[in-house]
């Protein structure tokens, strides 16, 4: 399957076993708080994303629909936020989090293009 032809919903639910996976190996690192509590906030940001968007399959409206995506573009910039922190301070290699952060890039231009045409 070409990764241009799959769902929102789909590739935001791929994106969060990837999340997922990443706290699960970040954590077999004796991390201090600091490293602790940035992982965490990686993972549920990284989460949310998708569950924003799979509530937004079933809104209630339009405005429903747009502030579910919204949410989620918002979730998707502070991950990669909290990604670009955990490499900053050396607690993630770059190398590990670049596929991650491409698959996040375009999440977060088909939330922008989406958001974008429901506002017009």
């Amino acid at each position: 399957m070409n990764s241009s032809n799959i769902s929102i919903q789909d590739r935001t639910r791929q994106f969060a076993n990837r999340v997922i996976k990443a706290y699960i190996e970040l954590n077999k690192k004796h991390f201090d708080d600091a490293g602790k509590i940035l992982s965490k906030q990686f993972l549920r940001s990284g989460t949310s994303i998708g569950a924003n968007c799979a509530e937004a399959e079933f809104a209630q409206s339009r405005k429903d629909f747009l502030s579910k995506y919204t949410i989620a573009l918002k979730e998707a910039s502070e991950t990669r936020y909290w990604i670009n922190l955990m490499i900053d301070n050396e607690l993630a290699s770059k190398t590990k989090f670049t596929l991650m952060l491409e698959e996040l890039n375009i999440i977060i231009k088909i939330l922008v293009s989406t958001t974008k045409k429901l506002k017009e």
